[in-house]
């Protein structure tokens, strides 16, 4: 829809009329529905200027404009964008490394992005390729809670690749994460102190002598000196 276009400035002798609440008042001419308009502190919209005869709108420009605003705002927020991400391999990876790359992998598909990933050969090992496909399917297989393969192993060069996709998709992980942020924040506090104090005064039972804190060693022997 074209901009809407406000009291004077609509150029016609007469505009179907829509009250404030969405009623139809009638076709009117346009002294009369800039009179309504002034006596109602509202703006006369033109919101639809190719019909026949114009229609016209009797509203609060200024919160149509913040209301349309919002909403856009909003619709921009659930926006769903695709992400790939990559991750790359080498096709005799130690453990180690394979736990810290499935780990980016597993992080990439709790937010619902696509993962990439490559094997990268170098010198002999393009002569195993096989070696890289068994180490994708076990990749494939670790993470297949999370995600399934969208796109099988393919050579490609020197690198063979494999395109996992989420379980869950994007807008869904971005409302758990946000669901869990909002849980988070609405948490109440854990009273420390008050957990301190009861552990404190729970605990009234004299330690052995053995096992008093060596401070209080001379209050001890001054107490013994004394009942001699």
């Amino acid at each position: 829809m074209s901009e809407p276009r406000i009291n004077e400035r609509i150029r016609v002798p007469e505009v179907r009329l829509v009250g404030p609440n969405g009623e139809q008042v009638g076709i009117v001419r346009v002294e009369d529905a800039l009179r309504l308009a002034e006596e109602a502190n509202l703006d006369l919209v033109e919101v639809a200027p190719m019909a026949k005869p114009p229609v016209a709108k009797l509203m609060d420009f200024g919160k149509f404009k913040y209301e349309a605003a919002m909403k856009a705002r909003e619709a921009r927020k659930n926006q769903v964008n695709t992400v790939i991400k990559e991750i790359k391999l080498r096709p005799k990876i130690d453990p180690h490394d394979y736990g810290t790359k499935k780990g980016h992998v597993e992080r990439f598909l709790k937010a619902g992005d696509k993962v990439k990933v490559t094997i990268m050969f170098r010198g002999r090992e393009q002569s195993r390729p096989e070696l890289g496909r068994r180490l994708l399917e076990r990749l494939a297989e670790d993470i297949a809670e999370l995600g399934f393969v969208e796109s099988a192993p393919k050579q490609d060069g020197r690198n063979m690749i494999m395109v996992i996709g989420p379980t869950k998709k994007k807008a869904e992980a971005k409302a758990e994460q946000r669901r869990s942020r909002e849980q988070h924040d609405q948490r109440p506090a854990e009273p420390g102190t008050t957990e301190t104090t009861d552990a404190t005064t729970t605990d009234a039972t004299p330690a052995p002598a053995d096992e008093q804190p060596a401070a209080q060693a001379p209050q001890t022997d001054q107490a013994t000196a004394a009942a001699e």
